[in-house]
This record gives C-alpha cells, sequence and structure tokens, in this order.
C-alpha cells in the first residue's frame, strides 16, 4: 500500500504529539500539515480529542473504574490508562502513576526492560519497564492516527524524534517501543532539528529575512525531561542557502521535571511552616499538582496564583486533604533565577557530589543552571570547532536563537536566555543574538518531523549532519602479562563526526581479532570535540584522552560459528550508521565467511 501521509511522531517527556501532511502536496504550495486531535479519557467515562497526549500512564486497580468508565473510541486495555486523566488522577495516587518514562528509556546504569516505573509502586502494583510505557504511550498514538484516518500507520512514512543527546542505546530502545507497538520501521530525528524544520515550514521564504550565508543557530530546547543544545549553520552553494548541524552537547537530565521538584520542595517547607509535614508519598503527589498549578500560570498570564491541594494521610475528614498555593511570584523566582541564573560563560556546571551511597533514580544533572551548562556547551565548541564563529573567541558566538519546549512558554525564561547570551557577546566582542520569531514551543517537534518526513522525499530544504559524535571500540594492547598492571586499552575510530546515515566505512587493514565463544566484554566511547579523528585511527590510552566518553560496555559472548573453536579469530572491522541514526560495528573474519555484528546495547551474529 503507497503511503499517503508524511507522519512526525513527537514522544515527549511531558506532552506526546503527531503531526501528518499529505505527500502529493506541490512545492510551490508547501505541504498541507495539520495536528492530529487524540482522543483520550479527561475524567471516568469521559472521552475528549486534545492536540496534546500527555505523557502519563495510570495503573488502576481491578475495582477502581468501572469498565465502562475507561471506554475509548478503540479496543483497550482497561489496566493502562495513558492521557490526560492518568496525569491528573494520577497526582492523587503517585503510586500508581508512571511520569517521565523518556527520562528512564536513557537512564545509563538500570536495566531499561526491566520492571522500573512507577519507582513508588507498592508490592502489589505490577511495575512496566520504560521501554513497555514508551510503547504503552506510542500504541496510544497509533491507535488515535488509524481511528482517524482507518488506514494502517506503518504504511506511511513515519518519522520519531529522540533529544539530540540519545546515546546510541537510547535511541535502539525508542526504536523498539516503537516496533512493539506496530510501527516495525521509523526513522529518528533529533528533537532540536525538527524544531528547526517546523520554524522553516511556518517561516516559507521569509526565512531569509532572519538568515543568511555565515549565520549559526542556536537552538535551546528545553523539555520536561532534559536540556539539549545544538548549533546549526548557514551556508550558501550557488546562491542557494543551506543548513549543517555542527554540534550537539552532551545529554543533560536537566527539564520541567527538576522545576516541578522544585516547586513542590518550595511548597513543603511553606506547609511545614504552617506545621504541616509531608511523607515522600505525598511529596510525589504535590510535585504532580506543582506541574499542573505551573502550567496554568504560564498558559493564563493573568493569574497571580493557583490553588494547590493533594490528599492527606489521616482518617479523618480534616485530614483529608492539604492546601496551599503556588504564587507567580514564586515561580519567577524559582525558575528564573534558581535554573537560569545569571553566570559568567567561564563558569562551568557543578560536579555531582560523590556520595558512596544513593537511591535509586533518575540520574539528574547535579548543577540546576541552565545557563551555566550552556556556557560551557559554547565554550567547549570555540575550542573545537572550526568555524568562523569560533576562531579567536572565548566561546562560540550564535547569531540567532531558536526555543523549543514548553518551558519557554514562559517569556521571562526566554528574556532570560537572550539577556545572559548578549552580557557574553558583548564582553567578548561580538554582535547581539537575535531570537528566531515564532516559533510553535509545543507543536513544533511533531511539525518538524512530519516536514522532515517529506523533505525525504526530495522537498524543502534538508539540514546535513550526520552523527553528531565521534565513536570509537576500545582495543586491548598486546602485551606481556606484568603483575599489577592492566593493559592499556588503545581507541579505535570507527565512526569519525558527521559520518552520515545510511553509509559504512572500512577501518583499514590492522591487526585485530575478535574474542568468540567466550563471555567478554567490548568497550565503547565517545566524543562530541575530536572533529578530526578519521576511521582506523588508534589513540594510544583511552582513559587518559580529553574529550573521550566511555558509553556503557557490552558483555556478550559471540558464537564461534559451525566447525570453529572459541578462542580470537582475526578480523577486519567496518562500521555501518543505519538510516535509524544507529552504529553497527561489524566484524568480518579474513580467512572465512565469519561474520559478526556488534551495536551499542543490540547485539546478534549477523
Amino acid at each position: 500500500m503507497s503511503a499517503k501521509h508524511a507522519v512526525g511522531i513527537d514522544l515527549g517527556t511531558t506532552h506526546s504529539a503527531v503531526s501528518y501532511l499529505a505527500l502529493d502536496a506541490e512545492e510551490g504550495r508547501g505541504p498541507r500539515q495539520a495536528v492530529l486531535p487524540i482522543p483520550q479519557l479527561t475524567a471516568p467515562g469521559t472521552v475528549e480529542s486534545k492536540l496534546l497526549l500527555p505523557s502519563f500512564l495510570y495503573l488502576p486497580t481491578a475495582d477502581e473504574f468501572s469498565p465502562d468508565a475507561l471506554t475509548l473510541p478503540w479496543k483497550s486495555s482497561a489496566s493502562v490508562i495513558a492521557g490526560e486523566l492518568a496525569r491528573t488522577h494520577g497526582a492523587k495516587v503517585p503510586g500508581r502513576c508512571i511520569s517521565s518514562a523518556k527520562s528512564w528509556l536513557c537512564h545509563p546504569t538500570a536495566d531499561r526492560r526491566s520492571g522500573l516505573l512507577p519507582p513508588l509502586a507498592p508490592e502489589d502494583v505490577p511495575k512496566l519497564s520504560p521501554v513497555d510505557a514508551s510503547t504503552r504511550l506510542v500504541d496510544h498514538l497509533r491507535r488515535a492516527y488509524e481511528k482517524s484516518f482507518g488506514g494502517k500507520l506503518f504504511d506511511q512514512h513515519v518519522v520519531l524524534t529522540v533529544p539530540a543527546s540519545f546515546d546510541a542505546s537510547a535511541r535502539a530502545l525508542t526504536v523498539e517501543a516503537a516496533g512493539k507497538a506496530g510501527l516495525e520501521k521509523v526513522t529518528l530525528l533529533e528533537e532540536p532539528q525538527a524544531a528547526l524544520y517546523a520554524w522553516l515550514e511556518a517561516s516559507g521564504d521569509g526565512f531569509r529575512k532572519h538568515l543568511k550565508a555565515g549565520d549559526v543557530i542556536l537552538v535551546v530546547d528545553v523539555g520536561g525531561g532534559t536540556s539539549d543544545f545544538s548549533l546549526i549553520s548557514v551556508g550558501e552553494t550557488a546562491g542557494n542557502l543551506e543548513l549543517e548541524r555542527l554540534a550537539v552537547g552532551d545529554h543533560i537530565l536537566l527539564g520541567g521535571d527538576n522545576m516541578d521538584l522544585a516547586l513542590a520542595y518550595t511548597l513543603a517547607e511553606k506547609l511545614k511552616a504552617q506545621d504541616k509535614v509531608l511523607d515522600t508519598w505525598q511529596i510525589a503527589a504535590l510535585t504532580h499538582a506543582c506541574r499542573a498549578a505551573k502550567e496554568k500560570l504560564f498558559e493564563d498570564p493573568s493569574l497571580s496564583k493557583v490553588p494547590v491541594t493533594i490528599a492527606g494521610r489521616g482518617s479523618s475528614l480534616l485530614a483529608s486533604t492539604v492546601k496551599t498555593e503556588l504564587t507567580r511570584e514564586e515561580l519567577t523566582a524559582l525558575l528564573t533565577d534558581g535554573f537560569f541564573p545569571v553566570v559568567q560563560v567561564t563558569e562551568q556546571p557543578q560536579a555531582p557530589r560523590g556520595s558512596g551511597l544513593r537511591q535509586m533514580g533518575l540520574p539528574y544533572a547535579a548543577d540546576a543552571a541552565v545557563t551555566r551548562h550552556l556556557a560551557a556547551f559554547l565554550s567547549r565548541q570555540a575550542r573545537s570547532l572550526k568555524a568562523e564563529g569560533g576562531k579567536g573567541k572565548s566561546f562560540l558566538h550564535p547569531t540567532s536563537v531558536l526555543f523549543n519546549g514548553g518551558v519557554f512558554k514562559a517569556q521571562v525564561l526566554r528574556e532570560r536566555v537572550l539577556s545572559v547570551l548578549n552580557t557574553w557577546l558583548k564582553v567578548d566582542g561580538g554582535e547581539r543574538v537575535a531570537e528566531l520569531p515564532g516559533a510553535d514551543l509545543e507543536l513544533a517537534v511533531a511539525r518538524g518531523a512530519a516536514y522532515y518526513a517529506w523533505v525525504k522525499q526530495g522537498h524543502g530544504i534538508r539540514i546535513r549532519g550526520g552523527t553528531a559524535r565521534a565513536y570509537y571500540v576500545g582495543v586491548e594492547s598486546a602485551m606481556p602479562a606484568v603483575p599489577g598492571f592492566a593493559p592499556k586499552v588503545k581507541a579505535l575510530c570507527v565512526a569519525p563526526f558527521g559520518m552520515e546515515e545510511g553509509s559504512t566505512a572500512d577501518v583499514p587493514p590492522q591487526e585485530f581479532g575478535v574474542v568468540v565463544g567466550e563471555q567478554t566484554q567490548f568497550r565503547f566511547f565517545s566524543s562530541s570535540t575530536r572533529r578530526d579523528d578519521k576511521t582506523g585511527d588508534l589513540l594510544e590510552d583511552a582513559s587518559a584522552l580529553d574529550g573521550l566518553e566511555e558509553l556503557p560496555p557490552i558483555e556478550t559472548t559471540l558464537p564461534e560459528g559451525k566447525g570453529k573453536m572459541a578462542g580470537v579469530i582475526p578480523v577486519q572491522l567496518q562500521a555501518a550508521v543505519t538510516e535509524l541514526g544507529m552504529l553497527e560495528l561489524r566484524c568480518l573474519e579474513k580467512a572465512g565467511k565469519g561474520r559478526w555484528m556488534l551495536e551499542l546495547n543490540v547485539r546478534s551474529k549477523e
């Protein structure tokens, strides 16, 4: 069946959305795009269609709702509720509410296929894995599309977005979740790029009024769970403007979730002063309630305060609820000065505290200052990028800023970021930065993803980029056994920075051997700053190299193959970056037909 739609899916930390456009759109007229209304329960027995699906799941008890109260336009499981009702009801019962599944999906040390969510769930609540929770959300979006159009979503050109800072493992798990939801073939797109695609589509030919050759666009994307920074350069060939993604920031688990926690702790202290001490369960409920109050204040500038109510823990009628309020003054002071403070461009994010024992949870950034993380990103890129804006400057100078993410619905936060940037630029002798106008902060990612699916058919402007990092595999040095000394691990570059999706690179012939038939560990590294390394470059000591970050290792047993013995087999290495943005390392036997393939967090014999 031929596809009729290009479809973009924004699987967000706080909200998710779907946008689509007709593939028969003419180049001159541009695409006819629309955001899909998503049916969801907003109250027991009430279904409404909204453009945003809150990325929340609720796990009800067997007798909590009548079966009729959870009926959707399609056949669904009554064991899991998704969307608005999950968010509002889950605020009252946090032990049964799953939020921030996307943040858990990129947790580097957690087993993301095991039941972890909700983290505060009682023992009698069946937990879901981050992959399964993400699958439930994608499945709801898929069913909403198919209910509207009758066809199958997997027959369309589907683009699914991920944070630019997602590593290969998190991207693989995102694809896995989509596959389990019935979307076996999707293309991944980084969210900051999607936001820029949406801006380009909305601007039409007018984008030339705001961009010119030599410009550098800084995309500042602060969503519910992550802060993403991307740099995109504007070039020109034969009179046509071209866009190229220059760099992305490191993974920073810092966003709206952190802000909700800060608001909750502030209100908890206010209640404590009234002799109302909250326990862990109530703090979790208060966090959900603060999220709703924050969004109301942002959506309605006329409000000066919003009441916040959570369930009490006592049996008496008077103890049934705990009430307080969130004022606009508290909101502005906490979020503006707490998360976007005025800092110097030379300041670095604070290092995490070295506690030997920590409670299991999301690995939030130790420093809550988004502006400090931004300073570190721009300073690092000035040292590594060979771009005109970075020469002789203490930090890379952007010329334009595109904001994305629901956090920036607050104008005061956008103004603070621009003010801080312009202060840095003035001190460093640069020109003032301009905000790209008209950004759609909540729906841009879904719209941009759909537009990119249309661009892939040969229309519009495409952002060139390739891999946002260089990737390396660890190679153990050949040396005699020395008591007390482990062999040094060298870093072999298998995918240089900017390697294009769908391309393959052969590692120049060297003496490498792969261990088969026994348990072993493969170590991988990445770098967002080493831009000159080429495929086959062998770096001497991975542990001592600046700018090299070790990724979670792959522990596996590669099968010997028919007629082969366990041991070391000489191989030729080949790297490939798939259309999904996944890195594959292929080990090809030199003197036979043995072929093994490794992906970060995905392994099998090829």
